[in-house]
């Protein structure tokens, strides 16, 4: 004979798992049941509703687009501007008659350019300053990205 039925209901708050063991008897089971789906439903609801507030917010920011040339071993233009705390996308076509390879210590990207080639390279949002940009195989070649 079941006398009674032990139950744990559990609750997620920020990181922490807050958990209470209740004891109930067959008959209250089925409100207990019901009441364990719905904390569920509604948990789940949260956690939906969390999931997709973060999509949204990493994809409500579209990058600033900027374009750069390299011919006759300079970028062009030298200098790049763009707003702080930004994504930034920096495309760069290859005028040169050799392969360069764009990098930048301070944004964090290498990137090889053949001969006549196009590239893209994302930019994580930046703090204001000034960070500076290098073809790698010919390193007077710089130029700077100012974010005021």
């Amino acid at each position: 004979m079941i006398h009674g039925l032990r139950i744990l209901v559990s609750v997620m708050s920020g990181n922490r798992r807050l958990g209470k063991s209740v004891k109930i008897s067959v008959a209250s089971s089925l409100a207990a049941l019901s009441f364990a789906t719905g904390m569920l439903a509604t948990g789940m609801l949260a956690v939906g509703i969390l999931a997709a507030g973060m999509i949204g917010a990493a994809h409500a920011q579209q990058p600033v687009a900027l374009s750069l040339t390299l011919k006759e071993q300079k970028f062009d233009p030298a200098e790049l501007h763009a707003p702080a705390d930004t994504p930034i996308e920096i495309h760069l076509k290859n005028l040169n008659p050799i392969v360069s390879e764009f990098e930048s210590d301070d944004l964090h990207f290498e990137k090889i350019v053949p001969t006549g080639g196009e590239i893209s390279v994302r930019v994580r949002p930046q703090h204001p300053g000034r960070y500076r940009f290098f073809d790698d195989f010919h390193h007077e070649t710089q130029g700077y990205l100012v974010v005021p």
